[in-house]
């Protein structure tokens, strides 16, 4: 059986366990297959036994009865976004419960400037004093000079790179993360393989200015979103990249929405087959974000005023909404008509990258600035576009579970339900390897060893409710 006892199986423990969960039908996410009438034992936050349930009684001081229900690992969230300075601290510690409420028991944080606020969420956490998803984060961004995104960490010259990655093991962050609003290719390239020989993980955005190939070959972990990996697949990558080289000295430099019909042009298929199977070669997982491409494409002719989850976000955070929503209303008919052959096209190349075997990893983007890309409800949109882009269920289910906690190193602790993993888990009341969006019937979310029923989820987000 591929669900084992733990060390001490066979055996009562002197203690009553914290919390036994019976007669539930435990989804195995790694065998794609479910395990009927299983019994799972927690105890001091960590699943301690699970096996068939019998006749004899365990001792808990908590059980739930679990017949006719799924239990799950906690969903991973790939990719959100914790931001926007000291005013909005408080704002996005109150996007916490929205996380847990949709059964998100971990995300990854990828890039902002509330690192110091993240690190203390983290420790009221583990103390039980703030409830939420465990949070990885990479904090500070790289990036070139003058950048985007306040609080990145400004690289060009190699002593500048070793700087900003020595702040960054000083801070003991869980990964470094890239961003291409003014890196160059050289520093680029350069800070994935300093990053490389000190062993740490990398993903970001890509400046166009250097190919897909240049920063797997250089070490890159993990590519943010599907343009640059879209650019590999044209048939004419040198091309481009040579000529957004060349435009750089000029008073219009080309950027990556400049040329994004060129590369839909000259998509080929031949190449992209070649660029998914050197990323499976290298391990270089993707993190595709369908539903922000989604939501955005669809932003000018999308009336959001009246999202139920909307009431949720502090109005500070839906302030940070304005700069795209401007931008979406500029847009020429051109402009929208391409953005959702580009969904579309971004749609397609999931399965193939998938039956590449590409790790595809979950991600919503939610957070300040991404505007109506929710906290927590985003990453089940997710998780339903990639089934209906050709994934199955259980192969959706995997880039939520068991990929996120490999990719951080962490499968030893978490992704599975085993007797020593981390007592992360989600029951809920359909099976979701027969319809993802069964993930939206939460029975129970159990975070550290800490049951959450339905009707807490409701109270603890209504808390945070903004009228």
């Amino acid at each position: 059986m591929a669900l084992v006892l733990g060390a001490c199986a066979g055996q009562q423990p002197l203690q009553p366990y914290d919390l036994v969960i019976t007669h539930a039908n435990v989804v195995d996410v790694e065998a794609e297959r479910v395990l009927p009438d299983q019994t799972v034992c927690i105890a001091q936050g960590q699943i301690r036994r699970v096996q068939k349930s019998g006749t004899r009684t365990i001792a808990a001081k908590q059980t739930i009865d679990a017949q006719g229900k799924y239990l799950i690992p906690g969903l991973w969230d790939m990719h959100v976004h914790f931001r926007g300075g000291d005013s909005l601290t408080t704002a996005n510690r109150n996007l916490l419960p929205l996380y847990l409420a949709h059964g998100i028991t971990t995300v990854r944080d990828a890039g902002g400037d509330l690192t110091p606020a993240i690190f203390s969420w983290r420790e009221q956490m583990a103390a039980g004093k703030l409830a939420g998803p465990r949070i990885y984060t990479s904090g500070p961004k790289l990036d070139g000079p003058r950048a985007t995104w306040a609080g990145s960490l400004v690289v060009e010259s190699p002593a500048q790179i070793e700087q900003a990655l020595d702040s960054l093991q000083r801070l003991k962050v869980d990964y470094v993360k890239l961003y291409e609003s003014t890196i160059s290719r050289e520093a680029f390239l350069g800070a994935i393989a300093s990053a490389e020989k000190r062993g740490l993980t990398t993903t970001g955005h890509m400046p166009y200015t250097a190919t897909l190939r240049e920063a797997v070959e250089s070490g890159l972990d993990a590519s943010e979103h599907l343009y640059y990996v879209f650019k590999a697949c044209s048939a004419i990558e040198d091309s481009i990249t040579t000529a957004i080289r060349n435009s750089q000295t000029s008073s219009k430099p080309l950027g990556l929405f400049a040329v994004l019909p060129a590369i839909y042009r000259t998509y080929d298929a031949a190449t992209a087959a070649r660029t998914y199977r050197m990323l499976a070669k290298h391990r270089t997982a993707v993190v595709p974000t369908l539903h922000i491409q989604k939501v955005l494409a669809e932003l000018p002719d999308t009336d959001h005023a009246r999202d139920t989850l909307l009431a949720y976000i502090d109005p500070k955070i839906q302030a940070t909404y304005a700069r795209r929503i401007a931008s979406a209303r500029a847009q020429s008919a051109a402009t929208r008509a391409f953005n959702k052959q580009l969904g579309a096209r971004f749609m397609s190349m999931v399965p193939q990258m998938q039956a590449a075997g590409v790790t595809l990893l979950a991600g919503s983007d939610s957070g300040p600035f991404n505007s109506y890309v929710y906290p927590g409800a985003s990453l089940l949109g997710e998780l339903v576009l990639m089934v209906q882009a050709g994934l199955t269920p259980a192969q959706a289910l995997k880039t939520a579970t068991v990929n996120g906690a490999r990719f951080l190193k962490a499968d030893q602790r978490s992704g599975t339900i085993r007797a020593g993993k981390d007592a992360d888990v989600v029951l809920l009341n359909a099976n979701p390897l027969q319809n993802i969006s069964n993930l939206r019937g939460i029975h129970t979310v159990v975070a550290r060893g800490q049951v959450y029923t339905a009707a807490d989820l409701r109270q603890m987000v209504r808390a945070v409710k903004h009228r």
